[in-house]
């Protein structure tokens, strides 16, 4: 029903650890939970404390965080067979891990119940009621995530309901319909949580993966159906093709369908809270992702732009200050003088169409992407030359000269001399290739003159040869992407040669860091 509240159960830090690529410290589990706290998600499961030391170290700091919104849940599967409850270690581990909630899985697909777990159909309806009635004789509050549930019903519709009709009657507080493997459909996940619905006295959740890209759509049927529970992690990473993104599940949710997911001032912390867990676990957000991606409320044809420009809602579905996030007008052939005119007014709000300075703009990007520049994915570099143009940047330092020597191996070195003011500083590194050595050497040099720059990193690197018939003498462009713990910023750079590439970005990333941060100009 439109309105009602939804439980937002996130599961990050235990599914999403599952991802390819993906590995939390305790410390970086610690910093997403309070993160998702701040947000004000529902529960958050944490991991398993019966399966590695870490989960179990985790869970023991967690308890001495003092949590906002989230109630903690640790995971762990039904007993094992053979044994009782109160024998079985990984209970045992789920207890001490002093959690009021608890998920426990089991398998809801006879053909599991078969190959995997080898009991009989029975053992394992026993297996789910012991476990779920020794936890909540603990005081715990249980979700049972039925596992395999849809693909269960289709092969055993009666034996799946028996499972989670077996869970809800001892006690599990939510009962949670899990696509495993991820390869259902809307309409089929609509139906069969519709018929559970007509079973079940509990709450019902849903837990979705994205192998056939359904995940979010799959959820958004489930509650349309009567699910109340809505389970995911937060930039969509998981097993294999990932699970249910809560940052796009949320605001189809809350803003699209009335729903209560989070405070409605959480709303305009999406982007960021999106972007600080994507950097914690180390990954890139798509640029296309929905709401929070940086090329969501991005626009590059003529007449889009110019649409945009006049009435946001021509091209937009929603405002994108509304998910914290921002617009963006691309630069390229194709993107039009609207285009630009509304980049440069973040730079110069007193500018039109008609001042001759956006006409010599034009004609000088133009020029520039003629010879191989790209700025649609490069703002930092395009600032710069805006403020060029107008005649607002000076130069914080120049190179006077630098020089390169690589071998056979991976390791190069670099000498490089600057100008700051009338003062010289030589400095040399080495590093792996030539741009990480040359890299390493300049700030090394400029750090005497500009020491906040210690804390800028290089966190990008790509190459693309452009017209690369000519062979030797084609055109390398090079975007870097840096940041400083408090901002990321990309540039760009285009030469015949990679290194003049290489060069012309990194010099740009480090005068846009000094610029940005405000730094005192000793020129």
């Amino acid at each position: 029903m439109k309105g009602a509240k939804l439980q937002i159960f996130d599961s990050t830090l235990r599914d999403g650890a599952q991802g390819e690529g993906v590995s939390f410290s305790v410390a970086d589990k610690l910093k997403i939970l309070g993160k998702l706290d701040d947000f004000g998600i529902d529960y958050v499961e944490a991991g398993n404390p019966g399966s590695n030391p870490k989960d179990l170290e985790f869970f023991k700091k967690a308890s001495g965080m003092e949590l906002k919104s989230v109630k903690l849940v640790a995971f762990g599967s039904t007993k094992r067979k053979n044994l009782l409850p109160g024998d079985d270690d990984n209970l045992k581990a789920l207890i001490e891990a002093n959690t009021d909630c608890i998920a426990i899985f089991g398998k809801s697909h006879d053909f599991h119940v078969d190959c995997i777990l080898r009991v009989t159909l029975e053992e394992n309806l026993a297996m789910i009621g012991e476990t779920v009635e020794y936890l909540t004789g603990k005081g715990k509050t249980v979700f049972f995530d039925a596992e395999h549930f849809f693909d269960g019903y289709k092969s055993n519709q009666v034996y799946a309901m028996q499972t989670v009709i077996t869970a809800a009657e001892k006690g599990a507080k939510v009962v949670v319909l899990c696509d495993t493997n991820g390869g259902c459909f809307p309409d089929e996940i609509a139906q069969i949580t519709e018929k559970v619905r007509k079973h079940i006295k509990v709450d019902i959740g849903i837990h979705c993966h994205n192998d056939t890209g359904c995940a979010v759509a799959n959820s958004i049927a489930a509650v349309k159906s009567g699910a109340v529970q809505v389970q995911g992690t937060f930039v969509g990473i998981g097993e294999r093709c990932g699970n249910a993104n809560l940052s796009v599940l949320i605001p189809n949710l809350q803003l699209k369908l009335g729903y209560s997911c989070v405070p409605e001032e959480s709303a305009g912390e999406l982007t960021e809270t999106a972007n600080f867990i994507a950097e914690v676990a180390n990954i890139r957000l798509p640029r296309n992702l929905p709401y929070v991606g940086g090329a969501a409320f991005a626009h590059k044809g003529g007449m889009h732009a110019d649409g945009v420009a006049k009435n946001p809602a021509t091209f937009e579905h929603i405002a994108p200050e509304t998910v914290g996030n921002e617009r963006n007008f691309l630069l390229s052939e194709v993107s039009g003088r609207s285009a630009l005119i509304s980049k440069i007014k973040k730079i110069d709000p007193n500018l039109d169409k008609t001042d001759p300075i956006v006409r010599k703009l034009t004609d000088r990007i133009k020029e520039l992407e003629h010879k191989g520049y790209q700025f649609e994915a490069a703002d930092a570099s395009f600032e710069l030359l805006v403020l060029r143009e107008l005649g607002w940047f000076a130069p914080y330092f120049e190179v006077v000269d630098f020089k390169i020597v690589s071998s056979l191996s991976t390791k190069a070195s670099a000498m490089i001399k600057i100008r700051v003011d009338e003062k010289y500083e030589i400095s040399a590194d080495e590093g792996d290739g030539p741009v990480n050595a040359i890299d390493k050497a300049l700030r090394k040099a400029l750090e005497v003159f500009y020491p906040a720059l210690g804390k800028v990193r290089l966190t990008d690197y790509k190459v693309r040869i452009i017209n690369s018939g000519d062979n030797t003498a084609a055109v390398t462009r090079v975007l870097i992407e840096s940041a400083d713990g408090a901002a990321s910023w990309t540039t760009v750079g285009a030469s015949e040669n990679i290194i003049n590439a290489s060069m012309t970005a990194l010099l740009d990333s480090l005068e846009y860091s000094l610029y940005m941060n405000g730094e005192r100009n000793y020129n």
